[in-house]
């Protein structure tokens, strides 16, 4: 995808003039988010917490139509974003979009899981995105009368063994947008939660059990993983004039993973009924 110029579903400059900071920039669903609104125009202003992949976003938005520029950044300290977002607004004058994509969590049985390591990641997901979006609201979004925080959380919402750490945080976010979204109505700015499933993430495919990869696919209904264009073009219609309604609401991508674990009808089922799609997609 970010070999092109051009996106493979909006019009070229859908997204000009616009400044859209998008946090967690440098892979997986970040990454190529920065690079659709870039390539629909937009200024983006990426942050994360190393510069080395923030460094090789940047080489892949050379030469999309929007700009490009990063800045090292921890998100759970409050004066480090206080300072990225005036820096962003002394460059730019403005700012219209937040994209609260970072993130992160580890794989543990709940009972391992010590005060620290439960700590770490509600103040990542939990703090940082409060930080982050206060700051968008305070310094740029009420002083100019609006502006959209979209912040990415996960599916399934069903309980997630061995996440519950990060289950809670994400939870945490949902309702922090949904509260945003009615007590800065009167600011004219919009917040949406943005639940991710599982996507063909590096991070995904390589940090995972092995088992967990295995058997990826087979625990979504409709087949595969998401492809992160998929996120990116979810986020680039939100930011665009098409999703100016949206506020306050949970949007989930995922492959109907929500709503149940694997195909349908299951494996004892179908083979009784003679169900031909699902032999196919039995396990070999």
């Amino acid at each position: 995808m970010a070999d092109s110029a051009h996106s493979q579903v909006f019009r070229d400059g859908l997204l000009d003039g616009q400044v859209c900071v998008v946090s967690g920039a440098g892979s997986g669903l970040g990454r190529e988010t920065a690079l659709e609104l870039a390539r629909l125009g937009a200024t983006v202003v990426a942050c994360g917490r190393r510069e080395e992949p923030l460094a090789e976003t940047a080489e892949l938005a050379a030469g999309l139509p929007g700009s490009f520029e990063h800045e090292c950044l921890d998100i759970r300290e409050e004066e480090p974003v206080g300072r990225f977002f005036d820096g962003l607004l002394e460059r730019h004058g403005r700012l219209d979009v937040l994209v609260n994509n970072a993130g992160g969590q580890f794989l543990s049985p709940a009972e391992a899981i010590s005060p620290k390591g439960f700590k770490t990641v509600i103040d990542l997901n939990v703090l940082g995105t409060w930080l982050m979006t206060h700051a968008a609201a305070t310094k740029a979004f009420i002083p100019q009368g609006g502006g959209k925080v979209l912040s990415v959380t996960l599916s399934p919402h069903n309980g997630m063994p061995g996440m519950v750490h990060s289950g809670a945080a994400r939870a945490a976010v949902e309702n922090m947008m949904r509260t945003l979204a009615v007590e800065w109505a009167r600011f004219g700015i919009k917040t949406v939660a943005l639940a991710a499933g599982q996507f063909a993430t590096e991070t995904l495919l390589t940090k995972y059990p092995q088992v967990v990869v295995d058997n990826l696919e087979r625990s979504i209904p409709i087949g595969r993983a998401g492809r992160p264009e998929e996120m990116a073009w979810l986020v680039a219609y939100l930011v665009s004039p098409a999703g100016d309604f949206y506020s306050g609401t949970t949007i989930t991508l995922d492959g109907a993973r929500d709503n149940w674990a694997g195909p349908w009808p299951p494996q004892a089922i179908a083979t009784d009924a003679g169900d031909p799609v699902a032999e196919e997609r039995r396990p070999k």
